[in-house]
């Protein structure tokens, strides 16, 4: 499961609506890919449909949907999101993740 944080729901609801996707109907895709610092990189995108192979999650009255392959990767991590002067944006706090890297946006196993 993906949980989603009050500070998350938030930013993803306004950016969804920014880019013509509505938070009630339609999904927040979490994925992981090779790349990065540290050899997996988070993928964050909007969808409007699901895939036949796809998990699907609500938490926060937010849709979440991961691939198969990526559901291992991301089984219990906690979708965040830091703003202000020092904000990295969306924060992906990942139980798996033996090691990140500094700028958070890739791990390793």
């Amino acid at each position: 499961m993906i949980k989603v944080s009050e500070s998350a729901k938030k930013k993803v609801v306004s950016l969804m609506e920014e880019d013509g996707f509505n938070a009630a109907n339609d999904y927040v895709r979490v994925g992981v890919k090779s790349g990065g610092c540290s050899g997996l990189s988070y993928d964050l995108t909007f969808d409007k449909e699901k895939e036949e192979n796809d998990k699907v999650f609500e938490d926060n009255d937010i849709k979440v949907i991961v691939d198969k392959k990526s559901f291992l990767y991301l089984v219990g991590t906690v979708l965040e999101y830091s703003g202000g002067l020092n904000g990295k944006g969306f924060v992906f706090n990942n139980p798996n993740a033996n090691r990140t890297c500094g700028c958070g946006e890739s791990f390793s196993l």
